[in-house]
């Protein structure tokens, strides 16, 4: 009876979303396009906004962004303390002190860590009875959170413009998704001079994040709006193109224009279709080894979708097609081209097979965990139950 109720279940939830209004994060792009923050805040009637960073950001990109807003008449405070696979406790330290210095505003600069820590503080904000665990799963907010952008500092996390924020429990490292679409960031700032030079490591394990959202949000059972679906294979073709370039040369300008493009695409896609299995095991890995999640991401994505099978052959041909991977044989051969292009890719980019530091002891609770995450709110093509889960970690720690 698993299976059969979680597709219940998952419909229902489907059919229910389709009532929602989702707002679309207005982008700004183009190079040098961080100076028109004064006035996007400005246009949201912002006064006072609390910036939120990681260190590194807080010290290099944040402070020419601060003084700008400063000089236009606006106040702004500085939160610098986020890190990788933000915490519960960090959300809340965020909150007071928005609520302290009576800030009207949120401005989360850096990749999806301050992202959805700021979106996660937001939503605190607009329910304030609220705890995280209140707000955990599918439209738990229902209120519009104060006005927000997002200035994303690399491209792959897709937060800038999705309906959801990841957090982990700072007792239990459980990592848990806050999802609704009131959550979804005013503007997306997308200035690429802010993601030239990053570390090798980075863009591949965000670049290959952002595949992950488009190929998980395309094979996903939901009845997906053609916008959907487009910007789905629209950012499989740019990843694809451009990913291994930037690689290669980060100070390739081009390229790391259209992977800011294609993670806001991919976000866009997977905030109204959903993600699926990958992400529910990626997300333990970053609660409980603190593993970076586009890192996790791009190792479980080609095994998990070995294991789909002929479940995802037809989307996996027709991304294989567009992106000129394989266009000629079989569904079944073109999606097989398409997932060992995924291997050769991580592989060229110097990325592991599996990981082997994942715990015996750890695993009964990761599959708990992927299980509670994905069913019935992942509207994904093979429902995987606790043993499926055991059995694709155990792959994943194997080949370590």
């Amino acid at each position: 009876m698993f299976k059969p109720l979680i597709r219940v279940e998952t419909a229902a939830l489907t059919l229910g979303c389709k009532f929602f209004t989702f707002r679309e994060a207005v982008p700004v792009t183009g190079r040098g396009c961080r100076r028109e923050i004064p006035g996007v805040l400005k246009k949201l009637g912002v006064k006072k906004v609390l910036v939120v960073t990681g260190r590194h950001v807080g010290k290099s990109i944040a402070p020419e962004i601060i003084e700008n807003i400063r000089l236009s008449g606006l106040e702004a405070v500085h939160y610098s303390e986020v890190t990788a696979n933000p915490t519960t406790t960090t959300v809340y330290e965020i909150k007071d002190m928005y609520m302290k210095e009576g800030c009207d505003g949120f401005l989360a600069i850096g990749g999806g860590s301050p992202i959805d820590a700021a979106k996660a503080a937001a939503c605190l904000c607009a329910r304030p009875r609220a705890t995280l665990n209140d707000l955990a799963g599918l439209l738990k907010i229902m209120k519009n959170i104060p006005p927000f952008v997002a200035v994303p500092t690399t491209s792959g996390t897709g937060s800038e413009t999705t309906m959801a924020a990841v957090v982990t429990d700072a007792e239990t490292h459980h990592k848990y998704a806050i999802m609704d679409p009131h959550i979804i960031p005013d503007y997306a700032v997308m200035d690429p001079e802010l993601v030239v030079g990053l570390p090798q490591k980075t863009t591949s394990a965000t670049g290959m994040d952002a595949l992950c959202h488009a190929v998980e949000s395309y094979v996903s059972v939901m009845n997906k709006p053609e916008k959907s679906r487009r910007y789905a294979e629209e950012a499989t073709v740019l990843i694809f193109r451009y990913l291994e370039r930037a690689y290669n040369d980060g100070s390739d300008m081009e390229a790391r224009e259209k992977l800011m493009e294609a993670a806001y695409k991919a976000g866009w896609s997977f905030g109204r279709t959903g993600v699926g299995n990958v992400h529910a095991i990626a997300h333990t890995l970053g609660g409980l080894y603190n593993t970076a999640h586009g890192l996790a991401n791009a190792v479980i994505l080609p095994i998990v979708l070995e294991d789909y099978g002929k479940a995802v052959c037809k989307p996996l041909a027709r991304l294989a097609e567009l992106a000129g991977i394989k266009t000629d044989g079989s569904d079944e051969e073109k999606a097989k081209a398409f997932i060992a292009e995924i291997y050769a890719m991580n592989k060229r980019m110097d990325m592991p097979e599996g990981f082997a530091f994942i715990e015996e002891k750890d695993i009964p609770q990761m599959c708990a965990y992927a299980c509670s995450e994905a069913n019935p709110t992942y509207p994904v093509p093979v429902i995987y139950d606790k043993p499926h889960f055991e059995k694709l970690i155990r792959e994943i720690k194997r080949r370590g």
